[in-house]
């Protein structure tokens, strides 16, 4: 499971049921892009990752809605 940036409420419904601690809820609170908390097994990961735009990775991994329009075009 992927978690990103999240709405108050969310966060804190998210932080108990999937037990996360302040810490780590520090990556889904106003988080930039490429941001955000990794779950594998019972193991949580933070990450901070900045890929380059200019890549075909990159386009295929944007959330961002702007850039998927604009690949579509």
């Amino acid at each position: 499971m992927v978690l990103l940036s999240q709405a108050q409420g969310d966060r804190q419904i998210l932080a108990k049921q999937l037990g996360i601690s302040p810490h780590q809820l520090s990556y889904v609170t106003h988080s930039n892009p490429g941001e955000g908390l990794l779950f594998f097994g019972n193991v949580t990961i933070p990450f901070v990752d900045r890929f380059p735009k200019n890549t075909k990775l990159y386009s295929i991994m944007t959330t961002r809605p702007e850039e998927k329009e604009a690949q579509n075009e």
